[in-house]
């Protein structure tokens, strides 16, 4: 059937729309998520930017949930937080991820929240970044034994997730540093002390992140606010994962303290051989002197020796070589060359 030109725009616009629609419903089928049409009992829902105007009040209304708890964790400097309002319970994690910013002068990473909501009827999770890596891990079934039903288990496999996110960008950042400090000794651009610069506004989003992520599992660890107390195989995982949260903190001020000390030993390099090549300036201008000084008192207008002999230009070059060569002699000697 042949549709009219509005009518068939108005239809590929609703397939587009549809097709790239950020509400996302999961739900585990034979050990494996897989996609939803519509939310269920043990379903997950995945909400990403952008949203219409109707759709996140309408998601607080329908789970009966504060609009607070959706739009909180889209704020990008949102702290690590727990929170709950009747029978609805928000957790806000920081995670990194990379920045959008192609420049030299901005961070290689940053930090976002991810909100995970939990009520008696769903599992939602909420984050401004899409295809975030720590979530993306999960839609794509890259990790085994993930289910919405099992809601705390669900959490904390998030928490996991995150911190070995946390270990991984950490690893690389090592690796870049080191790449660039042997740069380094062999360069004196401003290119990579700009890359330093970017690499110590990542460890330092990350320690931010990463001390706040700790405070918060321990709050939740000591107010049980996961109701996990009673599970011995959870609370263990629980345990482990604030012990790499630990592990991944310590990194990073390490990581920190290394970058500092490589920062000022290069500035103190940069200097000392900025010394080093003003000092042989000056040598060699002193060198040169000792010719200029001779010629010119040669090139005054007044009765000089030698004025009237044949070999007096020969006699004063081989003088201002001597004189030069002796100079040169004594400040190889003084070890100033």
């Amino acid at each position: 059937m042949k549709l009219p030109r509005q009518e068939w725009f108005a239809y590929l616009c609703a397939r587009f729309t549809k097709s790239f629609r950020m509400i996302s419903y999961y739900a585990s089928r034979n050990g494996q998520l897989e996609q939803a049409e519509q939310a269920g009992p043990d379903t997950w829902i995945h909400l990403t930017p952008p949203f219409t105007s109707e759709e996140l009040p309408g998601i607080a209304e329908r789970y009966e949930l504060p609009i607070d708890f959706l739009t909180d964790p889209l704020d990008i400097d949102e702290r690590s937080r727990y929170e709950r309002e009747d029978d609805a319970r928000l957790i806000v994690v920081n995670t990194p991820v990379l920045s959008q910013v192609e420049t030299e002068n901005d961070s290689i990473y940053i930090t976002v929240p991810i909100g995970i909501i939990l009520t008696p009827e769903a599992l939602i999770t909420i984050t401004s970044t899409p295809d975030h890596p720590v979530l993306q891990l999960f839609i794509d079934n890259k990790l085994r034994n993930v289910d919405p039903a099992r809601r705390s288990q669900f959490v904390l496999r998030i928490f996991e997730h995150t911190v070995y996110r946390f270990l991984t960008c950490l690893k690389r950042l090592n690796v870049k540093r080191n790449l660039i400090e042997q740069e380094l000794y062999d360069s004196s651009r401003n290119r990579e002390l700009k890359q330093l610069l970017s690499i110590e506004k990542s460890l330092v989003y990350f320690i931010n992140a990463l001390n706040g992520n700790e405070l918060l599992k321990m709050k939740i660890k000591r107010a049980d606010f996961l109701g996990i107390r009673h599970d011995e195989d959870e609370w263990d995982l629980f345990e482990d994962i604030i012990i790499d949260n630990g592990q991944a903190l310590e990194m990073a001020n390490i990581y920190t303290n290394i970058l500092n000390g490589t920062m000022d030993a290069y500035g103190s390099i940069i200097s000392n051989n900025l010394n080093i090549t003003i000092q042989r300036l000056t040598l060699i201008t002193i060198i040169l002197t000792v010719p200029t000084v001779i010629f010119s008192f040669w090139g005054m207008n007044v009765p000089l020796p030698l004025q009237d002999k044949p070999y007096a230009f020969l006699l004063l070059i081989l003088l201002s070589v001597v004189f030069s060569v002796a100079i040169t002699f004594y400040f190889r000697r003084k070890r100033l060359f």
